[in-house]
């Protein structure tokens, strides 16, 4: 009979306990995106607010908010999702709100086509709260300490003679981590086994 393989036990023992303790972590994510969904649910039914003067975090999202947008100093243009569903391209202004402060981004509304330029130089905007676009490289995101999100507002109703924009929907905040967190665990389970198998064999001499 021979012995047990000290090293690649020990190798094999702490890769599962890691796997183990990324199952936790995703089961703690879990709790906490379950915590934020109950929150934005929430944030749908109040009334509507003045936009944050401070437009980061996430407590405030798919609440209804307004503002003065007193002049549009700059467009972004992308592609996006319409209020049918449908693949469009949605028009994003950099508004002033004042003599002093970051300014707000609103999503004025959406249209077929990239040249449908919109004609808006401000005014009063209602819509609800959400995430700005995040054009960060996928590397920085990775290996950068996470930064604050910058909020925006989209328009409900929509501006400038545009088509409506999506409205706000929660399914568009996704928890998976329940899902992650069992197929840790069901790794770790598979790699014990199979280890299991490879020792019983390694024992009997095969």
């Amino acid at each position: 009979m021979k012995r047990v393989p000290l090293v690649a036990t020990g190798l094999v023992l702490m890769a599962a306990a890691i796997m183990v303790g990324l199952g936790v972590w995703q089961l703690q994510r879990h709790a906490e995106k379950a915590t934020l969904l109950a929150l934005y649910a929430r944030n749908q039914k109040l009334p509507p607010i003045a936009f944050p003067r401070i437009p980061v975090g996430d407590a405030l999202l798919f609440r209804r908010a307004g503002f003065l947008c007193l002049e549009v100093t700059g467009w972004v243009h992308e592609g996006g999702r319409n209020a049918r569903g449908g693949v469009g391209w949605r028009h994003l202004a950099r508004c002033r709100t004042g003599a002093e402060g970051p300014g707000v981004t609103v999503q004025v509304g959406m249209s077929q086509s990239p040249a449908d330029r919109p004609v808006w130089k401000g005014g009063d905007v209602l819509g609800y709260i959400t995430n700005a676009p995040d054009h960060a490289p996928l590397v920085a995101r990775l290996f950068a300490a996470p930064a604050p999100k910058t909020l925006m507002l989209v328009a409900d109703p929509p501006r400038a003679g545009l088509a409506a924009n999506p409205p706000a929907d929660l399914s568009s905040v996704p928890n998976n981590h329940l899902a992650y967190a069992v197929q840790w665990f069901v790794f770790a389970a598979l790699a014990l086994a199979v280890y299991a198998l490879a020792l019983r064999a390694r024992m009997k001499g095969r």
